[in-house]
């Protein structure tokens, strides 16, 4: 299935559920955080079923590197972001989940950490594993730490992650397997991707850049660092596994799960979305702070971050099988609250739903990808992001409007010190 019928589904599966919840006999505040952990694993079920995919995918594209195969990968990541860019809501309210996150979706990344870049690569001022290329060497010094890198192992990959200290060494996660799969974008802000040959990965004669048996035996233990992590997590949401965070989140009030709930759906619209996905970027007209930068899959990484919101607001997801996840939701307990909020709120919701979902428009119809629409000279493109960030602003107003009717006060959704 590909990421076009896939955003039409999320979009059908979202109208569903808003007008079934119109309808639906009052639910109580412990149905709805019960229903917030359901959504949790399911949707870190589907993470980890995507990355599995996409683990299987590299090992058959290694053992036969071709061109074919290698486009057969990318589609995986792609696939594999869906489901997990919807996971993203967790993060903000539930610790174990923020805590986690960083080896799995870190960035921006100075990508010289792990393998070739090209003559006047930028990165991170001060950062002494910037050039450390892992790919190329079997043993690092960075700093004061020296390591034995000979065998790439998904420790030895996790392990390096933050390596002498900079945040910008990021050895894993969907990212680092981003860079592999495309290498460096090097359009800048005008067309195209990574362009990385798929003779990279040829072992022995027609292997070019060097290090090809190496580049592979990154990338494969990197995407299987990948399915190990989503693993865990969707324990941690399992409803058959004792003594996991689920029971710790069953076990603690309503109201603590309810704020949890709506802090990471506000934070997540202003602080991170609006503000370090999109303004960030803006406003440098940094193609380097764009999210999915190798792939220019950002459009679809933000889309679905809009729709990981939603989801959590009317109870419901959309599962990469076709099936919906649905049931008690804030939508709900706003509704029995005070109805006409509850239209106004959720034409709210709509609005921005439609102008993120303009991004993507833009990208797969007009051939306009987020980092052409920042570029310094595009005045519609930036027109275009800046009003997507506004309604992510004003969408978070309506969150903090949701809290407040169902008896959540001073939410104050992280700006990660952005201002609006």
């Amino acid at each position: 299935m590909n990421v076009k019928s896939l955003l039409a589904q999320s979009m059908t599966a979202s109208l569903v559920a808003a007008s079934s919840s119109v309808f639906a006999a009052d639910v109580t505040k412990e149905q709805v955080v019960e229903q917030y952990a359901n959504l949790a694993h399911a949707v870190f079920s589907d993470a980890l079923t995507t990355a599995k995919v996409l683990d299987k995918s590299i090992e058959s594209f290694l053992a036969a590197p071709s061109q074919e195969k290698l486009d057969q990968v990318k589609q995986a990541w792609i696939a594999a972001r869906v489901p997990y860019q919807q996971s993203e809501v967790f993060r903000f309210g539930n610790p174990i989940v923020d805590d986690w996150e960083g080896q799995l979706n870190a960035w921006p990344l100075d990508e010289g950490l792990i393998d070739y870049v090209s003559t006047g690569y930028q990165y991170e001022l001060g950062n002494e594993g910037a050039s450390a290329n892992i790919v190329a060497n079997k043993t690092l010094k960075i700093g004061a730490t020296e390591l034995d890198i000979n065998k790439l192992t998904p420790q030895t990959i996790a392990d390096l992650n933050e390596i002498g200290g900079s945040e910008a060494n990021v050895a894993s996660g969907y990212h680092a397997i981003e860079f592999l799969l495309w290498g460096q974008d090097l359009n800048g802000t005008k067309a195209g991707a990574g362009e990385r040959a798929y003779t990279d990965f040829v072992v022995g004669k027609g292997c070019t850049n060097n290090h090809c048996d190496r580049r592979g035996e990154y990338l494969q233990a990197t995407a299987d660092l990948l399915v190990q992590d989503l693993e865990w997590m969707e324990k941690q949401w399992s409803s058959e596994v004792k003594g996991n965070y689920r029971e710790q989140l069953l076990s603690e009030s309503a109201d603590n799960g309810l704020r949890k709930m709506l802090f990471g759906m506000g934070s997540l619209s202003l602080g991170e979305l609006a503000g370090e996905r999109m303004k960030v970027a803006l406003e440098a007209n940094s193609t380097e702070d764009e999210h999915d930068c190798f792939s220019d899959n950002t459009h679809n990484s933000h889309y679905y971050n809009e729709q990981g919101i939603y989801n959590i607001y009317t109870g419901s997801y959309k599962r990469v099988d076709g099936s919906l996840v649905s049931g008690a939701s804030i939508a709900q307990l706003v509704a029995q609250k005070d109805s006409k909020a509850a239209n106004e709120i959720q034409q709210q919701f709509d609005s921005t739903r439609s102008q993120v979902g303009q991004l993507v428009t833009s990208a797969e119809k007009n051939e306009q990808y987020f980092d052409q629409l920042i570029a310094a000279d595009n005045v519609k493109g930036n027109a275009l992001v800046n009003q997507t960030i506004m309604s992510l602003v004003d969408q978070t107003a309506s969150i903090e409007r949701a809290a407040k009717i169902v008896g959540i006060n001073s939410l104050n959704p992280d700006t990660a010190d952005h201002e609006f």
